[in-house]
């Protein structure tokens, strides 16, 4: 009789992915890189575990949206004091820090547990195609 055989941390091998979010669109490429931060593509994927790889994403500022989400979708946040309730489009949000946009979408389709923050610090994005983690050894995403 076989058993099924359990993950331990010990055994988790993290790979370091690089996608060009050039012409891609934000949600589709924002459940791509969730996929991958929690490990769900590898064969020992455990959801007690962080399983996940390291993710450098480049040319966050060339991201497409489709339909009229640039001026109507909104990220909108609160400081906790009254009158503290802060609005911005897609558009203004892209010309003050394009990176943000990418951030935000994983980290509402990242489960909201104790691993979230972990697999949050993995993900690095830039702006253009500059990053300082030229000499790792990535797995280029071509989809």
């Amino acid at each position: 009789m076989k058993k099924t055989k359990v993950t331990k941390a010990s055994e988790i091998k993290r790979e370091w992915h690089l996608i060009n979010a050039q012409g891609k669109i934000l949600g589709r490429l924002a459940s791509q890189i969730a996929q991958i931060l929690m490990g769900k593509d590898k064969p020992y994927y455990a959801p007690n575990l962080d399983c996940g790889d390291y993710l450098v994403v480049i040319n966050a500022a060339k991201i497409e949206i489709s339909g009229r989400k640039r001026k109507q979708k909104l990220y909108r946040r609160h400081s906790g004091y009254p009158g503290g309730f802060r609005e911005l489009t897609f558009t203004q949000l892209m010309k003050r820090d394009p990176r943000k946009i990418i951030r935000y979408a994983v980290t509402g389709m990242l489960p909201q547990n104790k691993l979230r923050d972990r697999r949050l610090a993995r993900l690095k994005v830039f702006v253009d195609d500059e990053h300082p983690y030229k000499d790792k050894k990535f797995i280029n995403h071509k989809s």
